[in-house]
């Protein structure tokens, strides 16, 4: 017996938990500026996901994601990406998505049961979200094949959860995309929870990085909630797909500090514990600690910011709540060319429906 391969997977981390440098940080850190910009993006996602579960529990909003414990990830991400590259969302990205301009009132309607949220006024080649679980793998490949066929220097980027990584779908788009050396990266983000489905009883590999190994695609494990670890290991892994290497896999370990969606509740199925601790390693609180350090944010910033983001909200809010609700008409709009018959009647049966009041 003969050993013909070896694998390993390398870890990133430039914060600890305190906000202090672990080594010499990448060369975008020099400009504190894009730092704090994507500080306060950080801080005005997490005022928008206070305020969209506050409408969901008052019955102005259907049932919603929250992406508590996320923003480092989806933020650091779409800040590596150029404006002309493709993102592909699962469904609680929204600091990626409002990172390249998808307006908050377009999130608050689709969670509103609004299709024309998925309309972005901005961004308008990213991809709508994603709740099946997987399938945007898939997408995220075929886009970046039509990339190298045209001959673009553009990349696709896909996340997908821990859970997720459990699917076909998953293995073939990294499959496709390792044989053809596309233009995609795909983020995992681990937030240790398949809804209430533990990663131990998940996956028996000692990372999720590693499932990039038999696709011959380069996978790194990243800490998903230190930013600047996020941005410049996404950065990297882009710059390397424009240069015809092809797909990488980044694995990004975070915690989902809320429940899955408004739907659940995690209290059933974690220890409280575990959620105090993970409390104390979550990116917002860690980028600020830097970003005091070196002298760029102090306390009368961070009361104007947090005024300036409730106002931003507010209006998002109030742009949703205003917006004039659709016919029932909308729903049979695009399904057929010539309705058969049984769909004109279900058309009719929405308009009765709608008429009366819900009755």
């Amino acid at each position: 017996m003969k050993t013909i391969a070896k694998f390993e997977i390398e870890y990133c981390q430039c914060l600890d938990e305190d906000g202090n440098p672990v080594g010499t940080l990448p060369q975008f850190t020099q400009d504190a500026s894009e730092l704090v910009k994507m500080y306060r993006l950080i801080t005005l996602v997490r005022t928008f996901d206070t305020k969209a579960i506050n409408l969901q529990r008052t019955g102005k909003l259907g049932t919603y994601a929250s992406c508590l414990g996320h923003e480092a990830t989806h933020v650091g991400a779409a800040a590596a990406m150029r404006a002309d590259d493709v993102l592909v969302p699962v469904y609680r990205e929204y600091g990626a998505q409002f990172w390249r301009g998808v307006a908050m009132s377009d999130v608050l309607l689709y969670w509103g049961g609004d299709e024309r949220g998925n309309d972005y006024k901005h961004a308008r080649h990213d991809f709508a979200w994603c709740v099946p679980i997987g399938s945007q793998m898939l997408h995220a490949a075929g886009i970046a094949m039509a990339m190298k066929i045209r001959g673009e220097t553009r990349c696709a980027l896909a996340f997908i959860g821990d859970g997720g990584t459990s699917q076909g779908a998953f293995y073939e788009a990294m499959n496709l995309a390792g044989a053809r050396a596309l233009p995609v990266i795909f983020v995992i983000v681990n937030n240790k929870w398949a809804i209430s489905v533990p990663i131990e009883s998940q996956t028996a590999t000692t990372t999720l990085a590693q499932k990039a190994i038999a696709a011959g695609i380069p996978g790194i494990q990243v800490d998903g909630n230190d930013i600047i670890a996020v941005r410049h290991t996404v950065g990297e892994a882009i710059a390397a797909a424009r240069r015809g290497k092809g797909p990488s896999v980044i694995e990004a370990v975070t915690y989902r500090l809320s429940d899955h969606t408004t739907a659940d509740d995690a209290t059933r199925y974690r220890k409280d514990k575990e959620v105090k601790d993970a409390w104390r390693s979550e990116p917002l609180l860690r980028l600020r600690a830097y970003l005091k350090k070196v002298g760029a944010w102090d306390d009368v910033r961070e009361e104007a910011l947090k005024a300036e983001c409730a106002g931003l909200v507010d209006t998002a809010v109030e742009d949703y709540l205003q917006t004039p609700k659709q016919s029932t008409d909308a729903m049979f709009d695009f399904v057929f060319a010539r309705l058969p018959k049984s769909t004109r009647e279900q058309r009719e049966l929405a308009r009765r429906y709608a008429a009366s009041g819900g009755h």
